[in-house]
């Protein structure tokens, strides 16, 4: 048997053979598995049309029942869906050794750990689709809601925008949302606003309300049906208060200059009919304490209560 050429055998004294053998190993590995590789790359690009066309599918279907924002979240879903599934597909295509069920299983037991690393967005995402199908508002409505009150801007997974009436953004977390009360002021076409104004003692209220009544069903904004009306509301400490109520689209541009119409025609019938309109007085009494009885809680006209043991009244020394 002959003995092989001391340059081809793989000693320490020679590397470049076992760098050249791992390298033909690699090649020869290489185009075994390059059936494999190349069917995983038509199975990704499929997959890739197939996410795109159906989310857009979903997206469109869902938001031709006037769904903008839930159609662009289920599109999303099943984007997401679709490639989670297609990546599974396409491990076990280029690894066939891979089993997808040991995938799902080590994913299943992993997501206990990215459920509580994530559980904020988990929430809100959970709220965020509850909100979307409920419907309890939808984009362009206006809205109250922690202390904010404006548009609806975007009703996304994670959160909300609303467009302040003074040009701000604010984004509220769908979870604190879901759980705060929200007053949608668009629900309904109209909406009732007020106003109270207060009159003199001598003036007659129901002829005042009378007044105001003609005065204000005429404006422009005032809806007819429901009709306005003026009611003599309370007896307060300077004035009889009539509050005046009517209704108006509820959008808000409508309400903020309905509102000064009002006002202003309130103010000129009051002035036209003589109808006083006061103001809250005060009246200082001054007591010099000069009387025989003051300080004599027993005698004084206070009427302070007595108890036997009271002091003896002041005296003041007076220099003529």
């Amino acid at each position: 048997m002959e003995t092989p050429p001391s340059d081809t055998i793989a000693t320490p004294e020679n590397p470049l053979v076992l760098i050249s053998s791992k390298v033909s190993a690699a090649i020869d590995g290489f185009f075994l598995q390059l059936p494999n590789i190349l069917a995983t790359a038509v199975f990704v690009v499929l997959v890739y049309f197939a996410a795109k066309y159906l989310g857009r599918l979903v997206t469109r279907v869902v938001a031709r029942r006037d769904r903008p924002d839930l159609g662009t979240l289920m599109g999303s879903l099943t984007t997401g869906t679709i490639w989670i599934v297609g990546l599974l597909g396409a491990s076990a295509i280029l690894f066939p050794s891979v089993n997808p069920g040991s995938i799902l299983a080590g994913l299943g037991v992993g997501s206990v750990a990215i459920g509580f690393a994530f559980k904020d967005i988990l929430q809100n995402l959970l709220a965020g689709i509850l909100l979307l199908i409920q419907r309890p508002y939808r984009r362009g409505d206006q809205v109250t809601v922690l202390d904010y009150e404006g548009t609806i801007e975007h009703i996304e997974s994670r959160a909300t925008s609303i467009k302040t009436y003074d040009g701000r953004r604010v984004v509220i977390p769908n979870a604190a949302l879901y759980t705060a009360p929200v007053e949608v002021h668009t629900a309904f076409d109209i909406r009732r606003d007020q106003y109270d104004v207060g009159i003199g003692y001598a003036d007659d209220p129901e002829e005042a309300a009378r007044l105001f009544l003609d005065a204000i069903k005429v404006l422009d904004g005032v809806q007819s049906d429901p009709a306005p009306e003026v009611l003599p509301w309370s007896l307060d400490d300077s004035y009889v208060t009539l509050r005046v109520r009517w209704w108006t689209q509820s959008l808000r541009t409508d309400m903020v200059h309905v509102r000064p119409r009002v006002i202003i025609a309130l103010h000129k019938t009051a002035k036209i009919n003589a109808i006083d309109l006061p103001f809250p007085t005060s009246v200082m009494l001054l007591h010099d304490q000069t009387e025989d009885t003051d300080g004599d809680r027993a005698r004084q006209r206070e009427g302070w209560p007595t108890t036997g043991r009271d002091p003896k009244p002041r005296t003041q020394r007076r220099n003529f």
